[in-house]
Order: structure tokens, then C-alpha cells, then sequence
């Protein structure tokens, strides 16, 4: 005759919340992980959107805070911003450094992103500093204006 079931033992706080790091990926994650913020970088969207569609996540992030829209928008690929955010990246996801992909866009000069963003719900007050404060220091009135615009 045995004993009652025993529950199993619960997990301490020291594993219960640990998330992987790239030091416990296998080599062919990280390499595959660099692929994909490769292909961010060259706006190569369709190739993009087919690691996406099977189950890359959209909001996925290297070990700079960098997401997949960020690296887009920062190297100016408006198409590849516009399917990200159509497979739900997050506009105003912060990197390390606290810049909004917005807020990069406007720092790179590439206008286009940045209607893409703002069509696809970005925030001009996300991040340190925000795209509002970018636009301020780098005296783009035409971005000023579109933003006091989006801001009534």
C-alpha cells in the first residue's frame, strides 16, 4: 500500500522566473536569431514576414533591446515596419538606451517610416528622447507640424 500522493515540489523564486539567455541557446538559435535581426536590417520583408508566420515572435528582441521594427525603422525600411506592426509589433517598444523606433526614425531622417509608425498607432511621447524632442533638436518643421497635428 503506498502513501498519499505527494505534490510536487514548487518551484523556488530563484527558477521560477528564470528566462533563457542567448549563453543557453544552441548555436543554431543564435544563429538563426541573427538571421532575423539581419533580415530587419535589410528590409527584407517577405523573407521576414515567412519566419514571423511561423512563429517567430514579432516583438522578438536582441541582447541590446533592439526589436525587429526597431532595426527596420532605424535603416529606414517602411515596408518592413508596415508588416511588422500588421503582425503585432509594438510601436513603442523602448530598447536599452530607452529610444522609441519613432524616435529613431525621425534621427535617421526617414520620413516614410515615420508615417508608417504613426499610421500603425506610435507614440511621439515614447522613449528619452521622444520623436517630438528628436524633431525639436534636429529643427524638422515639417515633422513639427505633423506631430502637433497628430497630437490635437
Amino acid at each position: 500500500m503506498s502513501g498519499p500522493p505527494v505534490a510536487p515540489a514548487a518551484a523556488t523564486d530563484a527558477t521560477a522566473h528564470t528566462r533563457p539567455t542567448v549563453d543557453t541557446l544552441p548555436p543554431e538559435a543564435i544563429a538563426l536569431a541573427g538571421k532575423l535581426f539581419d533580415l530587419a536590417r535589410a528590409g527584407t520583408t517577405a523573407d521576414l514576414e515567412q519566419y514571423i508566420d511561423a512563429g517567430i515572435p514579432a516583438n522578438l528582441t536582441n541582447q541590446s533591446g533592439d526589436t525587429l521594427l526597431m532595426l527596420a525603422a532605424y535603416h529606414g525600411h517602411a515596408d518592413t515596419v508596415k508588416m511588422l506592426l500588421g503582425k503585432g509589433a509594438d510601436p513603442d517598444a523602448l530598447n536599452a538606451k530607452g529610444q522609441s523606433p519613432i524616435a529613431g526614425a525621425v534621427f535617421k531622417l526617414h520620413n516614410d517610416v515615420v508615417h508608417t509608425l504613426l499610421d500603425g498607432g506610435a507614440d511621439i511621447h515614447a522613449g528619452q528622447p521622444n520623436a517630438l524632442d528628436c524633431a525639436k533638436m534636429f529643427k524638422r518643421d515639417d515633422l513639427l507640424k505633423l506631430f502637433e497635428a497628430k497630437d490635437k
